[in-house]
């Protein structure tokens, strides 16, 4: 035992979630249609044709994604993708696969943090707590935490499982990894969170994913909206991987990777960040994703806009384009 006092969270109160007020419910997820305004760049064509060339070869598609994408409502967009095979792996943080879960549930998700942090109810809400139990269960099974919210969103038939990215990718048999910080998400403050659960769960899912990094010669890694998170575990997993590479001989520097953020970069940003005493030589996307690990032979590409704008350009431009290519195959047959 710790010599510590430990907070007792056998005290804490949980209300339900349909007292909390949701900030995006179903109804108001985006269907999937053409964007009214295509996002324009002078380099978007190279990044699809990359990404279109890396299905044809079966090379991995990496999606690591903030929990922003959900809470937009652009759901459907990643799930799509996932059922065409246009993305082969999903990773995201634990607020990721929160709103994936609560959006499945029913209701909606995303609350208002000022309005509950004021009362102390802010993340305690009894039915999101049923996640502690999925992970609990999924580490018993041995399975990776998103593999085991997937699952049980699948199995316990939640009504909008259809918006599931999680759920999407255990029918898909698609990887849907989160990698979570502990004390950042909301589950974590309930009763029934379990660290050794959560840790082992957690884990396992960075050892999915640095099992598909490993392959990622010839393919694409998307990194949309995350700023810590997404770099720092692609980081490391990319050097594991490496480090196995190495040992067999084995290229691992000709893959894409590309960033879809909000931030202001120059045009010159593959030259590398400012130096240390500038607060975006901290920006971890540029230097890490769009710099260091692309210096020895791969492409890589910065796209600044509105994820409502960019998410549903990319998703129009690649999904059309292999129709076409399979109707043009048809003809000829």
């Amino acid at each position: 035992m710790s010599r510590y006092p430990i907070f007792d969270r056998s005290q804490i109160r949980l209300q339900p979630l349909c007292q909390r007020g949701h900030d995006l419910v179903p109804e108001n997820c985006w269907e999937l249609n053409r964007p009214e305004e295509l996002y324009s760049h002078p380099e978007f064509a190279e990044l699809l044709a990359s990404l279109r060339l890396a299905s044809k070869q079966g090379r991995p598609i990496v999606l690591m994604m903030g929990a922003h994408l959900i809470k937009l409502g652009l759901s459907r967009f990643v799930i799509d993708l996932m059922d065409q095979g246009l993305v082969t792996h999903v990773a995201t943080n634990g607020a990721g696969i929160i709103h994936d879960f609560e959006i499945a549930w029913g209701q909606g998700t995303s609350e208002s943090v000022p309005k509950w942090i004021r009362v102390g109810q802010f993340g305690l809400w009894k039915e999101t707590s049923l996640l502690n139990d999925f992970i609990t269960e999924g580490a018993r099974r041995n399975e990776g935490l998103g593999e085991s919210v997937g699952r049980a969103i699948c199995e316990f038939e939640l009504p909008r499982q259809d918006l599931s990215i999680a759920a999407a990718g255990w029918r898909n048999r698609v990887p849907v990894t989160c990698h979570v910080s502990v004390g950042s998400d909301i589950i974590h403050s309930h009763a029934n969170c379990d660290g050794a659960a959560l840790g082992q769960t957690s884990y396992t899912d960075f050892l999915m994913f640095a099992r598909t990094i490993q392959d990622l010669e010839g393919g694409v890694f998307l990194n949309v909206g995350s700023a810590v998170t997404g770099p720092e575990v692609y980081l490391k997993a990319l050097s594991m991987a490496r480090n196995i590479k190495r040992q067999h001989g084995e290229p691992l520097q000709h893959f894409t990777t590309a960033v879809f953020d909000l931030c202001e970069l120059p045009a010159s940003f593959r030259q590398g960040p400012p130096g240390k005493d500038h607060p975006m030589y901290y920006y971890r996307p540029w230097k890490t994703i769009l710099v260091r690990t692309v210096a020895d032979g791969g492409s890589s590409y910065y796209f600044q806009g509105d994820h409502q704008q960019t998410i549903p350009s990319l998703w129009w431009q690649l999904t059309t384009k292999r129709q076409q290519e399979s109707d043009l195959e048809r003809s000829a047959a």
